[in-house]
């Protein structure tokens, strides 16, 4: 009967994986601490927006944050309508949702920046910061998507952005915290409890 507990336990407290991408419950407070304190933060980083203005995640301070990478063809594309919903009963002083559309997967972003911004709007409403068109995977990495896929910046874990819609979770000082899976629905009721939390 032991034994039976701790398997049971050991597969509990395992990540769960997909592929080779890691996928993290809500970080303990023993996990935070092994954040090296020297490793980067989102804070560095400034980017361009769909109409071509700076957006400096600096401003960003003080704020949860979920990154996401977008597409406007693909099966996941609904979930626009999960993240525009967070965005509104979350959004504001203490949490951001920030869209980067993407064209690496199955050629499901064609658009340019004007046509990805029109369809966000007219078809989900979008209000939430979205950015211009990267690449987020490959040799054209966007140097954000390096840092959120690569320990020796974020001081978390290594992944791979594995679809469109993946999140990556970045908490009040602006470190990596939580990677979560692209099918996995924004308004999850653990990316809920993250955000709510203290």
């Amino acid at each position: 009967m032991k034994k039976i507990l701790l398997v049971l336990s050991l597969c509990i407290a395992a990540p769960a994986v997909a592929g080779n991408l890691p996928f993290f419950t809500n970080p303990t407070p023993q996990a935070m601490k092994n954040i090296p304190q020297n490793s980067q933060t989102i804070y560095q980083f400034k980017v361009t927006d769909l109409y071509g203005n700076e957006f400096d995640f600096a401003s960003l301070k003080g704020k949860k944050v979920m990154i996401v990478n977008t597409a406007s063809e693909c099966g996941l594309t609904p979930q626009y309508k999960q993240l525009q919903s967070m965005y509104e009963e979350f959004g504001g002083d203490n949490f951001v949702i920030v869209g980067f559309p993407a064209n690496n997967f199955g050629g499901q972003e064609p658009g340019n920046n004007t046509e990805i911004a029109q369809f966000c709007q007219a078809n989900y409403g979008v209000t939430f910061p979205m950015m211009s068109k990267i690449s987020v995977k490959g040799k054209d990495m966007a140097p954000i998507y390096q840092f959120l896929t690569q320990k020796d910046k974020n001081g978390l874990a290594d992944s791979e952005v594995e679809w469109n819609f993946q999140k990556y979770l970045i908490d009040e000082s602006g470190h990596l915290v939580k990677v979560i899976s692209p099918r996995t629905l924004p308004n999850d009721p653990e990316i809920k409890a993250w955000i709510k939390g203290k």
